[in-house]
């Protein structure tokens, strides 16, 4: 549980779509935030995963979001169940599971090594939960002990949760953090690095993390990206597990998915009868990806057995040697949003080098810079060609499980690349993913064409390049919200850089309009300037009336006033929403804080009519000072502007009705002054132009007086 900061999306005590009653934040992640909630219908406790606001219009973020409701066909008591998406009339969506209440083993870890019994109890039960879901052929490919919680504090109520849209969606989740390997990383499989992933890379997560909590530490894999990248080649370290645990992990965790069990059904055979499996090496790379949906079609790719030979000859040009950028990369491997590699190298393979399983190959122009090339190749025709490339390159002669012509279709695809601003291209055997961006629309057409059928010979993969603005300068953007500023001005708010927007970087605008056909053509052209980028508009739409005054409004803070609204009627029933229908009679209350106690109060209503209405004071309620308003009460206390029919009947004071005349938006005015505001009484009602304008003179006269300005929407409409 963690504490509710003023910026969550939902505080304790919201209510979601009638139903749900938020209790506490959970976690925070990087797309979605979890919350604990309560159904006022059923009373059952739930989860609700949130998708992060700036998201929600993200069309790749929703269709993940909807493909993890998918995961609701698997019925399993080790598996979260969920229900499905749900979005709020406010536009938000949260997806709707089980609450798991207990500590999830991250916690259990940090607490200490845990029994190696109670580690094969929650092996079993995690491996029935895996086999409900690999019999519907979907991979969750993030499993570590965030992702799993004992229910009760139970090993065997042992419950994976979030087979989720993004690795970064767990509470308490890590990524790569500059050049620094950190966290969850440490319990993928080898094989994710280039994008492989089945049933067999859970299997080897599930391992890893039985190991860490056996140690009571998560895997110490190195202090750079290097290291980490090397010793992902080394089997784990089971030196001083007993049997049968021991055992168990090496089968678990061999680094070539042939060696390991094949399939969770093969795990639970080994937990009954220990003497029985299949063993291997070990490593461990970073996903990318949470979970995935396998075809049913797919099948593990062969690979062929262990070969025992010399290490690989290394051959460097560069004073920098592996950029640990590139090892970045390469445990980035084929996942992530936004990041597609494409693969590249030629090579003949020749059988008097070393093997290497996978044969990967990484080059990278990033923008500003150089080529930057670091892997495998298979002769040393290969590698000159390359080192003619780049200036730094780390290259090792080895063979490995590629084509013929491998080495003949990396430079094939390299050498199209120069007029590119940044390029990538990863290779594992013979699959590979190119991206790159330019400025240029003509390279930009020439390289799709140029790779519209795949990648070249036998390399199999595609490549991705896109026309992108380098920076889109603040003055264009500015210059569109000017002249749709018709109701004060628009602001940008905290994102891009000081003169421009990166092709990541979101616009966001917030302020008011006119209209909500001023709202639609602001976003239209910002729209049709942001290429690629994300427009959020946070403008409220009012309307002409209500920006003529908004436009002379002082510029005072708010003073802490509430508004509350009721509908009269015999009884007078609150109405928080403040939305009225036709025929309804709105009650108005301004609410003072306890530290209001002297000066004046001024209310006034803006309607969509064009004209101003003023509460208080009046012709018939002239006094309102504050001290009379309290009448001797302390503390917070209510002052009534705008009665029901039978109060105004019974004692006088101004009351109305909602007609169909003047529907939509209007404005309750708060001001709290030292002095009063006018010289003289204003009358009943009169125009928005003329109120402005007596309010513009009364601030530049004594701008002091005005202590502070609180306001609120009320909404008329047909019922």
């Amino acid at each position: 549980m963690l504490e509710s900061r003023p910026g969550d999306l939902f505080q304790p005590g919201d209510l979601l779509n009638n139903t749900y009653r938020i209790e506490c934040l959970l976690g925070r992640g990087g797309t979605s935030d979890v919350y604990k909630a309560r159904s006022e219908i059923s009373g059952n406790l739930v989860a609700l995963k949130v998708l992060k606001q700036e998201l929600a219009a993200n069309e790749d973020f929703t269709v993940l979001m909807a493909r993890e409701e998918n995961i609701r066909e698997i019925r399993h008591a080790a598996v979260v169940r969920y229900s499905e998406n749900h979005r709020t009339p406010d536009g938000h969506i949260y997806l709707l599971m089980d609450y798991v209440d207990g500590p999830g083993l991250d916690k259990r870890l940090k607490q200490g090594p845990m029994p190696a019994e109670d580690l094969m109890v929650i092996c079993r039960r995690v491996a029935q939960g895996l086999q409900a879901a690999h019999a519907r052929n979907i991979v969750h490919r993030d499993l570590s002990p965030d992702n799993i919680i004992l229910r009760g504090g139970d090993p065997a109520e042992a419950v994976i949760i979030d087979f989720g849209i993004a690795k970064d969606t767990n509470p308490g989740a890590q990524t790569i953090v500059g050049n620094e390997f950190a966290g969850k990383y440490s319990y993928a499989a080898p094989e994710q690095m280039s994008g492989d992933t089945d049933a067999r890379s859970d299997i080897y997560s599930l391992g890893a993390l039985l190991l860490a909590n056996f140690r009571g530490a998560a895997p110490k894999l190195g202090a750079n990206p290097m290291e980490v990248v090397e010793n992902k080649q080394k089997p784990l370290d089971t030196d001083g597990l007993p049997e049968p645990l021991k055992t168990l992990i090496d089968r678990m965790c061999a680094p070539d998915p042939a060696d390991r069990f094949q399939n969770a059904g093969e795990v639970l055979a080994f937990l009954d009868n220990p003497d029985g499996g299949s063993l291997g090496d070990m490593l461990d790379a970073p996903n990318e990806d949470a979970t995935i949906i396998v075809p049913q079609t797919s099948k593990p790719a062969p690979t062929a057995p262990p070969v025992s030979k010399p290490a690989p000859e290394k051959t460097k040009k560069s004073g920098g040697g592996l950029w640990a950028a590139l090892a970045v990369l390469l445990l980035l491997g084929g996942g992530g949003a936004g990041a597609y590699f494409g693969g590249f190298l030629d090579s003949v393979l020749d059988p008097g080098y070393p093997e290497v399983r996978p044969y990967s190959f990484i080059a990278e122009k990033p923008a500003d810079g150089s080529v930057e090339i670091v892997g495998n190749v298979p002769s040393e025709a290969v590698r000159d060609a390359l080192l003619a490339v780049s200036q730094d390159a780390d290259l090792t002669l080895a063979s490995g499980a590629i084509a013929d012509t491998w080495g003949a279709d990396v430079l094939d695809t390299v050498k199209p690349l120069e007029g590119l601003r940044e390029w990538r291209l990863v290779i594992s055997n013979n699959k590979a993913r190119l991206t790159g961006t330019t400025d240029d629309t003509n390279v930009a057409e020439m390289l799709n064409e140029l790779f519209r059928n795949g990648l070249p010979g036998a390399l199999e993969g595609k490549a991705e390049i896109r026309f992108e603005l380098p920076v889109l300068p603040v003055a264009e953007v500015k210059a569109i919200m000017d002249s749709f500023a018709d109701c004060g001005p628009l602001a940008r708010q905290g994102n891009g850089h000081f003169d421009g927007y990166g092709p990541a970087d979101p616009i966001l605008i917030s302020g008011r309009v006119a209209s909500t056909a001023t709202r639609l053509e602001l976003f239209d052209a910002l729209r049709a300037l942001a290429h690629e980028r994300q427009v959020v508009l946070d403008v409220e739409v009012l309307n002409d009336s209500l920006c003529v005054v908004e436009q002379h409004l002082p510029k005072a803070p708010p003073g802490g006033a509430e508004v509350e609204f009721a509908v009269g009627g015999t009884t007078v029933e609150p109405n928080p929403s403040g939305r009225f229908f036709v025929g309804e009679n709105p009650v108005i209350d301004v609410v003072l804080p306890d530290d209001v106690t002297d000066g004046y109060l001024t209310v006034s209503i803006l309607d969509v009519s064009g004209n101003v209405f003023h509460l208080l004071p009046n012709i018939s309620r002239e006094d309102n000072a504050v001290a009379n308003l309290r009448d001797g009460a302390a503390g917070e206390i209510p002052v009534r502007v705008a009665y029901s029919l039978e109060e105004s009947a019974a004692n006088g004071g101004i009351a109305f009705k909602v007609d169909d005349s003047t529907l939509g938006k209007s404005k309750v005015l708060v001001l709290h002054s030292a002095e009063p505001l006018f010289d003289g009484m204003r009358p009943t009602s009169e125009s928005a132009v003329g109120f402005a304008e007596a309010l513009k003179a009364s601030y530049e006269a004594d701008s002091s007086r005005i202590r502070s300005l609180d306001s609120r929407i009320l909404v008329t409409a047909k019922p």
